[in-house]
């Protein structure tokens, strides 16, 4: 069968890299088209368009960038049609994806979408929409099937958290030769805008503690000069690029850009402070959505719906405050106790590993 695959982020890269692997293993006749990165590449070849210029995040920075988006959207419908794929598989990027997919439902093409938009939280308007085009969707967070149960979405499946896999899966790597102070991880996004708003406060607190080697996990698709841009030379802080699961691996601590890193953080047991300051008029919009839906960003504490981690948002995220939070992680072991009691309690809501291979059977089945 031919599967159309389209992910616009690092994680969902991430995940389509691994979905691409079962599904070949299940259906030896497997083509593969897709939108994706570098994961994805080495198990399918080119990428039609890579992540590096699809990761827009925001309602201003939407606008900013709307020619190239609607730009993608054009070139992603005619690509489909001249491929003829026997499925359109969108992971995750919904704010592109759902249109896609219910786009190719009006052309007679099946429409999968691989982990939920967050309905829960905002525009659970979109649910009516898709019950309609939707053949399937496969949400991967535990709390997520009481909201889907409630609202009536028969074609909703649990499938798991993929991170599980790809984590519990990984072979052991060796130590990086840092010297002999302890590492703190700085995970600062995997957007442009990202950095310019998480680096420098990081970079800030780094140079406060030079008992620390502070390492930042860097993506190669954002370019080495992006982050020489905000971390001086003298700063003493390392960068390693597309190694982020080898860093956590020995990192004592860890200050996050709120995403998928905190639960990556999280699965690896160190203690973090979760940070993120966006644009203000995209935060004002998406507050004045979510209301009082959602008490947490960080999914560490979403899965738990507790305060397993600090998060530092907006104003909040300012030098006093990270110094704060990050003197608790470091130095106060009730602290870091409770942290790590927190990350097993989410790890055991999670459940077992294997979320690929049951996407991979839902998809294959929903097709046949």
């Amino acid at each position: 069968m031919r599967y159309y695959i389209i992910a616009g982020e690092a994680s969902g890269d991430l995940y389509g890299a691994n979905l691409i692997k079962v599904l070949r293993e299940q259906d030896s006749q497997a083509e593969f088209r897709f939108w994706g990165g570098d994961a994805m590449r080495r198990e399918a070849g080119e990428p039609m368009r890579h992540i590096h210029d699809l990761a827009i995040m925001g309602f201003v920075e939407v606008v900013m960038n709307l020619r190239t988006v609607l730009g993608n959207i054009s070139f992603c419908k005619k690509d489909i049609l001249s491929w003829h794929p026997d499925a359109i598989i969108g992971i995750d990027y919904p704010g592109f994806n759902l249109k896609i997919e219910k786009w190719a439902h009006e052309h007679g093409i099946k429409a999968i979408h691989y982990i939920s938009p967050q309905l829960w939280a905002w525009k659970k308007g979109r649910l009516k929409g898709m019950r309609r085009y939707l053949d399937r969707l496969c949400y991967i967070l535990p709390f997520e099937q009481e909201f889907y149960d409630k609202n009536n979405m028969p074609q909703a499946s649990y499938v798991g958290h993929p991170l599980l896999e790809i984590i519990q899966g990984r072979p052991k790597d060796d130590d990086f030769a840092f010297d002999h102070r302890p590492v703190i991880a700085l995970l600062p996004g995997s957007r442009k805008q990202e950095l310019k708003n998480s680096l420098p406060g990081m970079v800030r607190l780094a140079r406060r503690h030079p008992e620390y080697h502070f390492v930042v996990g860097g993506m190669s698709l954002l370019g080495k000069a992006m982050y020489d841009r905000f971390i001086p030379a003298d700063a003493g802080i390392t960068v390693v690029f597309d190694e982020t699961y080898r860093l956590l691996s020995q990192a004592y601590a860890a200050v996050v850009c709120s995403g998928t890193a905190t639960l990556e953080t999280g699965l690896f047991h160190v203690p973090q402070v979760v940070c993120y300051r966006g644009n203000p008029i995209s935060i004002a919009i998406a507050k004045a959505l979510v209301g009082r839906r959602i008490n947490h960003i960080a999914l560490v504490d979403l899965i738990d719906n507790s305060n397993v981690v600090t998060e530092l948002l907006q104003g909040d995220f300012n030098d006093r405050r990270l110094e704060e939070e990050f003197l608790l992680i470091t130095t106060d072991m009730a602290t870091r106790e409770r942290m790590l009691e927190g990350y097993q309690r989410v790890e055991k809501k999670l459940g077992n590993a294997g979320a690929s291979h049951r996407t991979a059977e839902v998809i294959i089945e929903t097709i046949k």
